[in-house]
């Protein structure tokens, strides 16, 4: 199994929730990824690329493969931060 998905990366909880309402109200995923994300990916917007079981941390995993796609997912924290995840497709 494969999935490609994109994420921002934050230090505090509130920080993620602003920038998901930003999202909800129109704005651009990738842009705020771009301006926001604390991880390497946010150059890209935020895009992981293809990723597979295993190879992100547990609580990332989790969402990639088994929540609904095309939703921004979280805050969901890890070690790193706080994440909002959003996965295109799986197959």
């Amino acid at each position: 199994m494969k999935a490609q998905a994109r994420h921002i990366l934050v230090k505090t909880a509130e920080e993620a929730e602003q920038l998901k309402q930003r999202i909800a109200k129109g704005e651009a995923f990738d842009v705020l990824a771009k301006k926001h994300s604390t991880c390497p990916s946010g150059k890209r917007g935020g895009d992981l690329g293809e990723v597979r079981p295993g190879q992100m941390v547990g609580a990332i995993d989790a969402v990639i493969f088994k929540k609904p796609l095309r939703t921004v997912h979280g805050p969901i924290k890890t070690k790193f931060g706080y994440h909002l995840v959003q996965v295109f497709f799986r197959d």
